[in-house]
């Protein structure tokens, strides 16, 4: 038998101890059939006890595989990036969320890191294997205030991804580094791109991944508003503005970083990288034991027992109706 309580045993003990012990007194107390009914609740009690204390046997195991690699992701979040000319005119944005997903899900176990790259470079998440907190963090994400923008270079997060890696490196060698690129290539500063080569040496695999197409997409304006509410399309001369890739910018950056670059659309599959040799296989990652939970029997016992409570209580509240209703009498005949 395995235990796996809620709470810390000694204070489902204190909390369930006091109540026990009234239920005994009033026991004790009860005359007649109202000792049955304390005894119930007794029993009611003793079953919500097992039931927060969760018990279960153990039910085979599960082989589990850990990525030994060390993944940053740099996502690329200009005004562009919500550009409508993924799919069926939905916003860029939407596809680097689903081919995040999918990197997660090839590499189990890994540690995953975020920068966006907008007028600034910033780490959103330090390196984790939390992959819900990834998820979220890409869920709530918004591109730079329209109105605020200045211009962006598609390389200003190169020093802030050499820092993050050579970090890694440093902290824990051993571990191989993968580094994936997400953005449109579109360089709206007059000065060059810097150049991502300072990455070069800490990164083991990776690609970069292009959104956006040589038509363009229209943009709507980025309000910073709470609700999210999307603003009307971004002009130009009279028109919607539009964002058109720039692969040129995207393979330098993957020539620089040493990966592969790969131009997204929805109706393609993502094609990503085998992980480097530090992967740790399955028969090496041993097993993770199951436990089959029992608790929901407890819970069957005191859902029964409530439904007779109420059973009981409506029951009392009929013959307590009954009883305050006013009895009528026929009215007396008077002689003819």
């Amino acid at each position: 038998m395995i235990l796996q309580p809620v709470l810390n045993v000694f204070l489902l003990v204190l909390l369930c101890a006091p109540i026990a012990a009234i239920g005994v007194l009033a026991l004790v107390k009860a005359p007649g059939r109202g000792k049955a009914l304390w005894a119930m609740r007794l029993v009611m009690l003793l079953a919500v006890f097992v039931m927060l204390l969760r018990p279960g046997i153990p039910g085979g195991s599960t082989q589990t595989l850990a990525t030994d690699t060390d993944i940053v992701l740099v996502v690329d979040t200009t005004a562009s990036i919500v550009a409508e000319d993924w799919g069926d005119g939905q916003p860029r944005l939407a596809g680097v969320r689903a081919d995040v997903q999918s990197i997660v899900d090839e590499y189990p176990g890994a540690r995953f890191a975020l920068i966006t790259s907008a007028a600034s470079a910033d780490l959103r998440l330090p390196l984790t294997t939390d992959t819900t907190a990834l998820i979220s963090s890409l869920d709530v994400l918004r591109p730079e205030v329209t109105s605020q923008s200045r211009g962006s270079s598609v390389g200003i997060a190169n020093q802030l991804l050499a820092d993050t890696l050579a970090n890694a490196a440093e902290t824990q060698p051993d571990r191989s580094r993968m580094v994936f690129y997400f953005g449109d290539g579109e360089q709206t500063v007059d000065s060059p791109p810097e150049p991502f080569d300072g990455s070069s040496r800490y990164t083991d695999a990776g690609a970069v991944l292009g959104y956006g197409t040589a038509e363009g997409g229209p943009m709507r304006l980025t309000t910073g508003a709470v609700d999210g509410t999307p603003g009307d399309y971004i002009q130009y001369q009279g028109a919607n503005a539009l964002s058109v890739i720039d692969e040129t910018n995207l393979e330098r950056i993957a020539s620089q970083l040493g990966v592969e670059y790969q131009h997204r659309s929805a109706e393609a599959e993502l094609v990503l990288p085998e992980a480097p040799s530090t992967t740790t296989a399955y028969a090496e990652s041993g097993s993770v034991g199951n436990v089959i939970e029992l608790y929901w029997i407890a819970a069957l016992v005191v859902a029964a027992l409530l439904a007779v409570e109420m059973l009981r209580a409506s029951m009392l509240i009929a013959r307590l109706r009954h009883l305050r209703a006013p009895r009528t009498t026929p009215a007396d005949g008077g002689d003819a």
